[in-house]
């Protein structure tokens, strides 16, 4: 009987990896077919010939390098500015003692429950008043903190034993050292993790780019792509993919190389 449930479970694993596997076989599989394989029906799952210059033609319909640079100085500049300010307010909030700390951490977590499509119209006014839109200033400065960010690096640093703390004050550590010396290295899982999440999101964000740009100079790559459809004689799905490969690929590079700073942060703050 244990032997059924165990095929049971797995065959049910692997039916719900399949589910989220199955977008990504199925853009891969597009983005190499040709025009005639893309309408054809029962669908084709391995093309005849591997169509390269779909590539070549989606990369050549834009400017994608001035996307693909784009997206990545904006995702790397807001993921910096989220640590230079979240690692201080997380250490406030975890072992600072100051009037109103727990009132503003509350203020943090009910910013953690606004989504930026709500606030993105008195965002939008305010930097159109100060001609920041269609700037660069106006993707990255309305996320340079992450209340999401301030939690987890908080809920990392409360679990630094006090002794640990009051050691490095009696050897005279300002509060400086201890934050950057002791606490950001115990940190350091937690922080690549959340710099992961916080980097694909940035590099995948469509709506903020589409509502603050009007100008291909500073547009991101998911812009780009979804100008691909813009196409008067109808949507070129092999291109279309093709184009969207430029996207994806980077951040499953990026997930495949921090993996294991991922399970070992959630492992450990299952253990603690």
């Amino acid at each position: 009987m244990k032997i059924l449930l165990s095929i049971i479970r797995y065959l049910f694993l692997l039916f719900i990896g399949f589910l989220f596997v199955f977008p990504f076989l199925w853009m891969l599989s597009t983005a190499f077919k040709s025009d005639q394989e893309v309408l054809q029906f029962p669908p084709v799952w391995i093309p005849a010939n591997l169509m390269w210059e779909n590539l070549i033609q989606a990369w050549e319909s834009g400017p994608f390098l001035q996307y693909t640079f784009n997206s990545f100085f904006v995702a790397v500049a807001i993921l910096v500015l989220q640590f230079l300010t979240g690692v201080p307010a997380a250490y406030a909030f975890a072992r600072q003692k100051f009037k109103g700390r727990n009132f503003l951490f509350s203020l943090t977590l009910v910013a953690l429950m606004i989504p930026p499509q709500i606030t993105f119209l008195p965002v939008f006014l305010e930097l159109n008043q100060v001609n920041l839109v269609n700037t660069y200033a106006a993707l990255i400065i309305p996320y340079a903190a992450s209340a999401f960010g301030i939690f987890m690096l908080r809920q990392s640093f409360m679990q630094v034993p006090e002794e640990i703390i009051e050691a490095a004050r009696l050897d005279e550590a300002s509060e400086w050292q201890i934050m950057w010396r002791i606490m950001v290295p115990h940190a350091k899982p937690i922080l690549i993790t959340f710099g992961l999440f916080s980097f694909i999101y940035h590099w995948n964000d469509y709506f903020w780019p589409l509502v603050m740009t009007n100008e291909d100079a500073i547009r991101t790559l998911p812009i780009g792509i979804a100008m691909l459809k813009q196409s008067e004689g109808g949507v070129a799905w092999n291109i279309l993919m093709a184009g969207n490969l430029f996207v994806v690929v980077p951040v499953l590079l990026i997930f495949l190389f921090a993996q294991r700073h991922i399970i070992r942060a959630f492992i450990y703050q299952g253990v603690k």
